[in-house]
């Protein structure tokens, strides 16, 4: 393997170095947020009520952040970043705002759905910003940096949740993130003037609508399903049928669509076709890990729930040191694809070690297997944007960005969804094959099984009424569940190496996009100015046009 040159000495002005530490207060922000709240729902719940709609707080931000990222990639290329990230900064600090002084359930929800409407634009446009302002030869250390923005973020959230929680009362938790987005809404307005050819085009209304129907029924169907509803209750199938007509009828409006919010002709380029492929699957193995190794380590180990919020901590300190380092690496050869696979690859060892414990496994044991997963996942997981933006043309870097990052967030929601019905559908049944003959009569006599599940492991004043040989029990089905949901990261991550693989090597460019806008339209100003100079009649000159790049 023959390894490109050592690139020309790159720096960023002053202004893009401010305007770099707004995007990434602006992505701490954003990411954060995601995670914090979750160690206060309890008190929430009390002081609000709303029990029967715990997940919506989450379910929300979620929602909303899935449906705005491909929309607003893509009316920032017709319209420019600039105005688009302030916008979203400014209606994120207002969710928050509506969110600390909730006052019912119900306005907490819509605080928490404003919210993921910032998150939906912050988090693509970071990005996208960066893809403008650095090329992409420098970019990949940059894109790692701003990678261990979300790692940190994530290991922070809970324990910051927590912390805060304890001492000045959940509503802080909202309120909190204002002086940061007001400090990144400060650089970015002072800072961030990037060239932009405006294109006046008729906006995709039928398309951002059918595309909002389709996405929300279907990321409801798959939240819902074999939680809430039953995968095959009429809500579930009629949710699912609503977003197939709806995504079938999108696909038709895009194809004749003058400026479609989510251009097909992306999906003609390999590149971007097996990133997404491969983003998605990546973005299911790692939301699986996230929200299953703590259930591991607090049911079957016996971590301390206090503790919980440092469970992941071995995982993201592994991928936000790898992601750091893979990006300079990156930067400095050149090359990418090896590294791509050897983090997938790694990402595998991680979760095959996952499969090899039981109820007797350590934390040890555990926090290795945590250090190989978040290893493989630095290594690879910002490296899809890059590739990605080094592939789409100037006109289309917004939606393609945005459409990496929807990619993730769907990979995600339909992790969660699928590896939380593998450990729920037979997690009873589990339980009941390590209890005695004795207890089993018992609990067959009461009628109501005992009271004995999962939560019993999880919630430190039922484990201590349970009797040892049912608390071990519960232990030993709640980790033979868990090694189901851990197996079946092998295909997935089996998935994703494959569709990496595919991904053709695009040498990375040496100048940022809005340069090569420039030279292209001095090239078809001076081709105009030849034709008109030859005499060229007007139609004669449309036949000439130069096609745009791709």
């Amino acid at each position: 393997m023959t390894v490109s040159a050592k690139p020309e000495p790159f720096s960023l002005s002053p202004d893009a170095k401010r305007v770099f530490a707004g995007l990434m207060l602006g992505m701490f922000v954003a990411s954060i947020s995601q995670m914090i709240v979750s160690p206060a729902m309890p008190r929430i719940v009390a002081e609000l009520g709303g029990m029967d709609h715990y997940s919506w707080v989450a379910i929300a931000a979620m929602l909303v952040a899935a449906v705005t990222t491909p929309i607003v990639g893509k009316l920032s290329d017709l319209y420019g970043r600039r105005g688009f990230y302030i916008g979203g900064l400014a209606v994120f600090m207002v969710g928050s705002i509506v969110a600390g002084f909730a006052q019912s359930f119900a306005m907490l929800i819509v605080g928490r759905a404003i919210q993921g409407f910032g998150m939906g634009t912050l988090m693509p446009l970071s990005q996208t910003i960066i893809g403008d302002l650095i090329p992409a030869r420098q970019r990949g250390k940059y894109q790692g940096i701003m990678g261990s923005v979300f790692g940190l973020s994530s290991v922070l959230g809970p324990i910051a949740g927590g912390f805060i929680t304890d001492r000045w009362g959940w509503r802080a938790l909202f309120f909190v993130a204002l002086p940061v987005g007001l400090a990144a809404l400060f650089f970015i307005v002072r800072n961030l003037h990037l060239p932009h050819q405006r294109r006046d085009a008729k906006v995709d209304v039928a398309g951002i609508v059918l595309l909002t129907i389709g996405l929300t029924t279907s990321l409801l169907a798959t939240s819902w399903g074999g939680t809430t509803h039953p995968w095959t209750s009429a809500t579930i199938l009629g949710l699912f049928a609503i977003g197939f007509v709806a995504l079938v009828a999108f696909v038709w409006v895009e194809t004749r669509a003058e400026e479609p919010v989510l251009p097909l002709r992306l999906f003609t380029s390999s590149v971007f076709s097996w990133s997404a492929v491969a983003t998605f699957a990546i973005a299911m193995a790692m939301f699986g890990a996230m929200i299953y190794i703590p259930v591991f380590a607090q049911g079957v180990v016996g971590v301390d729930a206090t503790n919980s919020g440092l469970v992941l901590m071995p995982m993201m300190l592994g991928m936000i040191v790898l992601g750091i380092i893979a990006g300079a690496v990156v930067t400095r050869t050149g090359r990418y694809k090896a590294i791509m696979l050897s983090g997938v690859a790694i990402m595998a060892a991680g979760a095959w070690l996952l499969t090899r414990m039981d109820h007797t496994a350590t934390q040890t044991q555990l926090t290795v297997a945590m250090v190989v997963f978040g290893i493989g996942l630095g290594m690879a997981m910002q490296l899809y944007t890059l590739v990605v933006q080094n592939a789409a043309s100037a006109r289309d870097m917004g939606v393609a960005t945005a459409s990496t990052q929807f990619f993730r967030s769907v990979g995600s929601t339909v992790g969660i969804a699928v590896l939380g019905t593998v450990m729920t559908s037979g997690l009873a049944d589990a339980i009941k094959g390590h209890l005695p003959a004795a207890v089993l009569q018992q609990m067959a006599a009461s009628g109501n099984g005992g009271g004995i599940s999962a939560g019993s492991v999880l919630d430190p004043e039922k484990l201590k009424a349970l009797p040892p040989v049912v608390a071990d029990a519960v232990r030993q089905g709640l980790a033979e569940q868990l090694h189901e949901v851990f197996l079946l990261g092998l295909p997935i991550l089996a998935v994703a190496f494959i569709a990496t693989l595919f991904i053709k090597h695009v040498p990375l460019r040496e100048t940022v996009h809005a340069h090569e806008d420039q030279k292209r339209h001095d090239v078809e100003d001076f081709g105009h100015d030849l034709l008109d100079t030859m005499g060229a009649t007007p139609d004669e000159r449309e036949e000439r046009e130069p096609v745009p790049a791709r």
